[in-house]
């Protein structure tokens, strides 16, 4: 199997980090696009793969030419959620037929969005639980957690996926799973950047466990009003709201590193997603609304600064 991951960021680096070393030798080539600083470091020295349980260099492929996808009878599209249709519009030309598109992306609608783009490609959904950075050049640290949970037309994978020590998930209801790894995101996202802690401190300040409360209740509300079956109901979704913090204390959330790096983040596909499906169903979503404007504010001022300095 050909791989290319398109868009390599942190999550993309792992997962195509752990196809390449799992891989090694036995005829599987990987291909990473990404940024040029990210690309010259992998060029020179190899990915470095920090994870809880190794730290290792991996031999890969990398460019930053959105033609390197020919060939990949496998491409891991993770590039940003903002970026969806333009990403997908780059790399139509290069596709091989028959190709399968994994969307390893956070939100709830970037497989539909793609496969507008692509009409006549297989686009599947994935939800992916795990926590990295790109802790420099060519550098992707594994903080904790690491399944994908997939639609069944991306099934013929799973059996890769898994030998490459990725815990994997077939599921029906991609939809129902995709919106509760959406209510983690609003639950956690906005505030760990805005107050710039990581989700162990943030957890623990005055008042932060009520307003996650009303994060996810806003959240559920809106889901219900859009005819999304939530996998174990609000009780498991309360659940797994408290496990992130407890299984990943030292993380920063997405949106505050691209904040902390005066870049772009994901809100408007987060918070916002919410706020305006809310606005849509005719569910109120104050808090959601709230926090969006908030980020989106950091956003403006993170790149006011670039501009003047």
């Amino acid at each position: 199997m050909k791989v290319a991951v398109m868009g390599a960021g942190a999550v993309g680096c792992y997962y195509g980090g752990l196809l390449a070393r799992a891989v090694r030798g036995a005829g599987h080539d990987v291909t990473l696009i990404a940024r040029p600083a990210h690309v010259e470091a992998i060029q020179r020295t190899g990915l470095r793969l920090e994870t809880q349980g190794f730290d290792e260099r991996v031999r890969l492929h990398a460019s930053s030419d959105p033609a390197a996808v020919a060939g990949a009878d496998l491409v891991l599209f993770s590039v940003k959620s903002g970026a969806t249709e333009q990403a997908g519009a780059q790399i139509k030309p290069h596709l091989k037929p028959g190709a399968l598109l994994l969307c390893l992306q956070n939100g709830v609608d970037n497989a539909e969005r793609l496969r507008a783009v692509l009409p006549k490609h297989n686009v599947a959904a994935a939800v992916v639980y795990v926590a990295t950075e790109m802790a420099g050049p060519g550098h992707v640290k594994h903080h904790g957690r690491g399944e994908l949970v997939i639609e069944p037309s991306a099934a013929a994978v799973a059996p890769a996926l898994i030998a490459a020590g990725i815990a994997v998930e077939v599921n029906d209801n991609v939809r129902g799973a995709l919106w509760a790894k959406l209510i983690l995101n609003c639950a956690y996202n906005a505030l760990s950047a805005i107050t710039r802690r990581p989700y162990g401190v943030m957890v623990q300040g005055a008042g932060v466990q009520d307003v996650m409360a009303d994060l996810v209740a806003e959240c559920l509300a809106v889901a219900s009003a859009d005819g999304v079956v939530i996998p174990g109901g609000k009780a498991a979704t309360e659940a797994a709201v408290r496990r992130i913090a407890e299984t990943m204390p030292g993380q920063y959330s997405s949106t505050a590193q691209d904040l902390m790096r005066g870049k772009l983040s994901e809100i408007d596909h987060l918070n916002g997603y919410v706020a305006r499906r809310g606005a849509a169903l005719g569910v109120p979503t104050p808090v959601n609304r709230a926090l969006w404007t908030l980020v989106k504010l950091l956003e403006n001022q993170g790149q006011e600064t670039q501009v003047t300095a």
